[in-house]
């Protein structure tokens, strides 16, 4: 790879330094907030600075994949919620990653193929042969005008450095366990290099680490001239027969019609046989019932996906197995949900369960998606699943899930008399919110004074840097320092 480098691509890699600083100060001073969308801002603002003069593929479908990103950068803060707070440090990069090679890549790509994921990977290896080359030729630059003989020598003075380091350190440690007064000395040495800071070394190998990064990927990104992966390939075709799939389709709905039989019989006729309670049953079988769901969704895609040589009878009886399968996934979703419904009624909400009512939610518009499929043959499944999967996972991360955990809570204990004080305690400052609005209610609850006076004392305590600025945080802490514990 030859590389030709012009006066704007010193100043971009410039832009990328500054760009790798406020990445190092969003992500490794202090705990995230506002940091995360104070570093989108930056980091498109320089990427569509870079790329003015670029003609965009994919427009639509890059903008929905952008708008997602800026909401999951918010969601850091206006919620503070710890599950997400994870999960977005890994899911954001690998969004602004998708999005970044998706709005490059030819118009002739297309993003819902199996192809494109070896595309991306491809753009990756790219990025860093890249920087490698870029590096060597910043090493051909600094060696103009160096004596070639006195450069080899002082690069085989580094090689024994580096070779020797393990030498001396076992060295060391064996003549400091013989020798006390050595042991001192040797103890005292780092009081002489105390100009050298260690966490200064380390925050200068982060932003360099993201400046070449960025650097490395935008330029690649650049070229489209890149040769594009067959995507119709001469791949293996893997075509599923007709009547072996009838008679597995038939067998698995025999089944669910009688799963079906007992379900109405325990559920909508309002008996349970046996010596279960119903909260025993719903937490006997709510995780069996969704895998045995994703278990239909994986057959009902499989046989859509290659089943394509039926004609006639075989087709049309295909097509109603797969309708019986997804209309029986339909019931088995509605008795995980009322099973759920009826545990949280006994035990209250956490974010698992509520969570886990949000995805059967999810699930139901995907299988209602499916269906349709089954009858109309040339809509997308990956492309509809993808775009859904996206916009369920982003309204989630926006919507607070902690205060419908809060409420809902709340709405138990007034109806019952039972609240997990010690939960809600647990969750984000939405949680301490919620225990606010408790006491004011009833302030004589058992405990709640201690767990808000503990709180108050900490928020009192409290100072967080600009990086870790939320907005429920900063009303939590408020409202706190306000409250009067009598």
């Amino acid at each position: 790879m030859e590389l030709k480098i012009g006066k704007s691509d010193w100043i971009f890699l410039l832009l990328c330094m500054v760009l790798g600083i406020v990445a190092e100060e969003a992500f490794f001073r202090a705990e995230i907030g506002i940091s995360y969308l104070v570093f989108i801002v930056a980091f498109y603002g320089i990427f569509f600075f870079r790329y003015r003069r670029f003609s965009f593929s994919h427009q639509r479908f890059g903008y929905l994949v952008l708008i997602c990103i800026w909401l999951l950068a918010v969601s850091y803060f206006i919620n503070d919620n710890m599950y997400f707070y994870a999960l977005n440090i890994i899911v954001i990069p690998v969004l602004v990653l998708f999005h970044l090679v998706l709005v490059t890549s030819q118009k002739n790509i297309r993003w819902n193929k199996p192809a494109f994921v070896t595309y991306l990977f491809s753009k990756l290896g790219g990025a860093i042969k890249y920087n490698f080359v870029f590096a060597s030729l910043l090493g051909k630059v600094f060696k103009q005008g160096v004596d070639e003989s006195k450069f080899q020598v002082w690069k085989k003075v580094l090689i024994g450095v580096l070779i020797s380091i393990p030498v001396l350190m076992v060295v060391l440690l064996l003549l400091m366990s013989a020798d006390t007064q050595f042991e001192k000395m040797v103890g005292g040495i780092p009081q002489w290099f105390q100009v050298i800071d260690a966490e200064v070394v380390f925050r200068i190998i982060v932003v360099l680490f993201y400046t070449f990064a960025f650097f490395g990927l935008m330029q690649v990104l650049m070229k489209k001239q890149i040769n594009v992966l067959n995507q119709n390939g001469n791949q293996l075709t893997f075509n599923m027969d007709g009547v072996i799939t009838i008679t597995v389709l038939v067998l698995i709905n025999a089944v669910y019609v009688l799963f079906t039989i007992v379900q109405f019989k325990y559920f909508f006729s309002g008996s349970l046989q046996g010596d279960f309670t119903y909260a025993e049953y719903a937490r006997k079988g709510f995780f069996e019932l969704l895998f045995v769901t994703l278990i239909n969704l994986s057959i009902t895609v499989l046989v859509l996906t290659f089943v394509k040589s039926t004609v006639g009878f075989i087709k049309r009886f295909i097509q109603l197995l797969l309708t019986a399968l997804v209309l029986s996934s339909a019931v088995l979703l509605s008795s995980a949900f009322m099973r759920l419904s009826m545990y949280e009624d006994a035990y209250g909400f956490t974010f698992i369960r509520v969570m886990a009512h949000s995805f059967m939610i999810f699930l139901v518009v995907i299988f209602m998606y499916t269906l349709i499929k089954i009858w109309i043959e040339k809509l997308s499944l990956f492309h509809f699943y993808f775009i859904s999967a996206l916009l369920y996972y982003t309204v989630m991360n926006v919507i607070n899930v902690e205060q419908i955990i809060v409420n809902k809570n709340i709405e138990r204990y007034e109806q019952s008399g039972k609240i997990d004080l010690h939960y809600l305690n647990s969750l984000s400052h939405t949680g301490i919110l919620g225990l606010m609005e408790l006491y004011e209610k009833n302030p004589q609850l058992p405990g709640l004074k201690n767990v808000l006076l503990e709180r108050k004392n900490e928020a009192n305590l409290s100072n967080y840097s600009w990086q870790s600025y939320n907005l429920k945080r900063v009303q939590a802490n408020e409202e706190l320092r306000k409250l009067h514990l009598e």
